[in-house]
C-alpha cells in the first residue's frame, strides 16, 4: 500500500486516505444559504474518492462574509440550507465531511471574482462596514475598515462558537478554523495589520490571542468526537510581517491545546506580497512546522501528480496533503492517484463499469 492510500487519524476521526479536498469559496449562496450549485459541486467531488471534503469558508457572521454569495452559518436558515446539501450527499457517500467557518475582516465586503473582486464601501450594493484589528485598509485607496472593540471580539469569539454548534447540529464530522489568507484572525496575528496596543496586539503572545480564544471556546463547545483543526499562512511573503518562526509559536500552542490537524498554507495579508509560486512552494513550511508539532500537518499548494504526493510522505515533510483547484479541473484525482500508485480508492456502485482495463482492482465498492 502507498502511504498516500494508508489511513490517516485526527483526532476522533480516522480518514481512508491522506488526500484532502481544501474549502474553496463559490460565492454562489443566497443570503448565506448554500443553493443547487452546491449539490452539484459537492455531491461531485464526494464521489472522487478523496478522505475527506471540507466545504468552503463559512462566515460566521454576515459582515463576515467575502462576497454576497459567500455561505454562512450565523443563523437558521444557513443552518437548515447546508443540512438539506450534507443528507443529499450522505445518500450516496460515506466521505467524512467538514466545514470551514471564518471572518473575513477587512478583506470582507467584496464583489464575486468574476465581477472583479473590488472592495465594496458602505452604502453600495451588497457592500457594508468591514471589521478589522486596526483601521488599516487591505489595498491603498480601499474602503477604511474599522477597528474593533472589546465587545466586537467578544461577539466576534461567540459567533465563531455558534457557528461550530451549528455544524455540529448539522452532523458535520469536523470543523477547521480559518485563521490563513488575509482574513480576520490572520489579521490579528501580524503585525502588518495589526498595530492595537491593548491585549489583543503588540506582542506576539498577544496578537496570537484571538486565534488561541476562539479555538479554546470553540474546542469547549463542541463534543469530543468532533475533529477540530485549523488553517494557516505560515507568512505572509512579506518583510516584517507574520512569518515561519511566529507561525511556529502559535502551531506549539495549538499543538498543546489538542488541535487535531494544521492545515498550512501561506499569503493572502497584504497586497506587497512576493510568493515564489512552483511546485511544492509551500511544503517547506508544512515541514518546519511538522518537525515542531505531534498533531498532523497537511500540505497544499502545487501537488498535483500522485508520485509528487507520495514522495512528501514517504518523506516526512507532511501527514497528508491537501488539493483545491487541482481537483476541480480533474474531480477524479484521486482514482488516477491510486491507478498510478497500485492501489485502490472507493467509488458508488453506479459507476463501477467504468474502471479501465488492466486495472482490476483500483475501485472498490463504497457500499461494501
Amino acid at each position: 500500500m502507498s502511504t498516500l492510500f494508508s489511513p490517516l487519524a485526527l483526532g476522533p476521526l480516522t480518514l481512508d486516505n491522506r488526500i484532502f479536498i481544501a474549502p474553496m469559496c463559490q460565492y454562489s449562496a443566497e443570503d448565506g444559504q448554500m443553493q443547487a450549485w452546491h449539490d452539484q459541486h459537492l455531491g461531485n467531488l464526494a464521489q472522487s474518492g478523496a478522505g475527506l471534503l471540507i466545504f468552503e469558508a463559512s462566515a460566521v457572521a454576515p459582515e463576515g462574509r467575502i462576497t454576497h454569495g459567500d455561505v454562512g452559518l450565523y443563523d437558521e436558515a444557513c443552518q437548515q440550507a447546508m443540512q438539506g446539501v450534507v443528507e443529499r450527499i450522505r445518500r450516496y457517500s460515506p466521505m467524512p465531511l467538514a466545514v470551514q467557518i471564518g471572518h473575513a475582516g477587512r478583506k470582507a465586503s467584496c464583489q464575486k471574482p468574476w465581477d472583479g473582486g473590488a472592495a465594496i464601501a458602505p452604502g453600495n450594493d451588497n457592500g457594508w462596514q468591514v471589521l478589522a484589528p486596526s483601521a488599516i485598509p487591505f489595498s491603498e485607496g480601499g474602503p477604511l475598515p474599522e477597528a474593533m472593540s472589546g465587545e466586537q471580539i467578544r461577539r466576534t469569539i461567540a459567533d465563531f462558537v455558534a457557528a461550530a454548534q451549528r455544524a455540529v447540529e448539522i452532523g458535520l464530522d469536523g470543523i477547521e478554523l480559518h485563521a490563513a489568507h488575509g482574513y480576520l484572525l490572520h489579521e490579528f496575528l501580524s503585525p502588518l495589520s495589526n498595530q492595537r496596543d491593548d491585549d489583543y496586539g503588540g506582542s506576539l503572545e498577544n496578537r496570537m490571542r484571538l486565534t488561541l480564544e476562539v479555538f479554546d471556546a470553540v474546542r469547549a463547545a463542541i463534543p469530543q468526537h468532533v475533529m477540530l483543526g485549523i488553517r494557516i499562512s505560515a507568512t505572509d511573503w512579506v518583510e516584517g510581517g507574520w512569518d515561519l518562526e511566529q507561525s511556529i509559536e502559535l502551531a506549539k500552542a495549538l499543538d498543546r491545546r489538542g488541535c487535531h490537524y494544521l492545515h498550512v498554507s501561506s499569503g493572502g495579508l497584504s497586497a506587497q506580497q512576493q510568493i515564489p509560486v512552483e511546485p511544492n512552494y509551500q511544503v517547506p513550511h508544512a515541514e518546519a512546522l511538522k518537525a515542531q508539532v505531534k498533531m498532523p500537518v497537511i500540505a497544499v499548494g502545487l501537488i498535483t501528480e500522485p508520485q509528487q504526493a507520495e514522495d512528501l510522505l514517504v518523506n516526512e515533510r507532511a501527514d497528508a496533503i491537501a488539493l483545491a483547484r487541482g481537483i476541480l479541473y480533474d474531480p477524479r484525482w484521486p482514482w488516477h492517484a491510486a491507478a498510478a500508485l497500485g492501489d485502490t480508492v472507493k467509488a458508488p456502485p453506479q459507476y463501477l463499469r467504468c474502471q479501465p482495463h488492466g486495472l482490476k482492482s483500483l475501485l472498490e465498492n463504497q457500499q461494501d
